[in-house]
């Protein structure tokens, strides 16, 4: 194009095809396509301000093996070993363990009301090494929709729930014993049905599974279950019934603590003790 005069006139959106840009030929056709019809690349959002652009990754030589990633950037633990989690030793020299610093992993037993989420709760937070408190009823209630309430009494429904809570907490205690965390777990495991209860739980923990028992007098333990709410609130009937069959632990070998005259800290610290002599000298069950 030319003024009247004879100047030339520039192209009115850069350069006309054919003259100075680049022709690409139309992979089906051979024909030219003009620039502007090429498709654009998407380019990269620019990073939210305040926060720098990440340096692109180095890519790895051709053919070089790509390392995992440290264990710290995935989140990743320890899983437990196949074998069940054996009972710690004692150090070498040492007339009486240091329950406060040992790995274990504890089984609190004792009826309803007997305090045994209050003071494992209480245990696992004050001990000077990681500790973590896994209760059976709080697993058990993880089943929201279908859950066999124990107020509806005990039938094939909640025990096939009871031995599945069971399972799940036996394998976190090995997990957390796996990567240097202690625990302690709570259940009300009679001494008359040994497979579904201490057997069973020897059988998902371990041997090393030191097992305590928690039993205050009755009178207190239907003081206390009257405090109780929902569905972990017994009858004073269902109570005593309990409470009956679990005074067959004595005789039975296992360590057992009278809290009836103690508060929640004083009965940690005899918790305390008691897990010292059974490293020293395991209870056999």
């Amino acid at each position: 194009m030319q003024h009247a005069g004879g100047t030339p006139l520039p192209p009115p959106h850069g350069p006309v095809p054919g003259h100075g840009a680049a022709m690409t030929p139309h992979p089906g056709t051979g024909h030219p396509i003009p620039p502007h019809q090429h498709q654009h690349q998407p380019q990269a959002a620019p990073p939210a301000p305040g926060w720098p652009a990440p340096p692109p990754p180095a890519a790895p030589p051709h053919g070089a093996p790509t390392a995992p990633p440290p264990a710290e950037a995935t989140g990743h633990v320890q899983l437990p070993p196949g074998a069940p989690v054996a009972l710690p030793s004692p150090p070498a020299g040492a007339s009486a363990p240091d329950a406060a610093h040992a790995a274990v992993a504890v089984l609190l037993i004792g009826p309803a009301g007997a305090g045994k989420t209050s003071v494992a709760r209480h245990w696992a937070d004050t001990r000077r090494v990681p500790t973590a408190h896994i209760s059976l009823d709080d697993v058990r209630e993880w089943v929201r929709s279908g859950f066999a309430d124990p107020q509806s009494g005990w039938n094939d429904h909640s025990e096939a729930q009871y031995r599945l809570a069971r399972r799940t907490c036996g394998f976190a205690a090995r997990n957390f014993l796996a990567n240097g965390i202690s625990c302690i777990l709570d259940d009300a495991v009679f001494p008359d049905r040994p497979v579904i209860g201490l057997g069973g739980w020897k059988r998902h923990v371990g041997p090393g599974l030191l097992p305590i028992v928690l039993l205050p007098g009755l009178e207190i333990v239907l003081e206390r279950n009257a405090r109780r709410t929902g569905n972990r609130r017994l009858s004073d009937e269902e109570v005593a019934r309990i409470h009956g069959r679990m005074a067959g632990w004595y005789g039975s070998g296992l360590p057992i603590i009278d809290n009836s005259a103690h508060d929640v800290p004083t009965t940690a610290r005899l918790l305390d003790d008691v897990v010292a002599r059974s490293i020293a000298s395991p209870p056999s069950w």
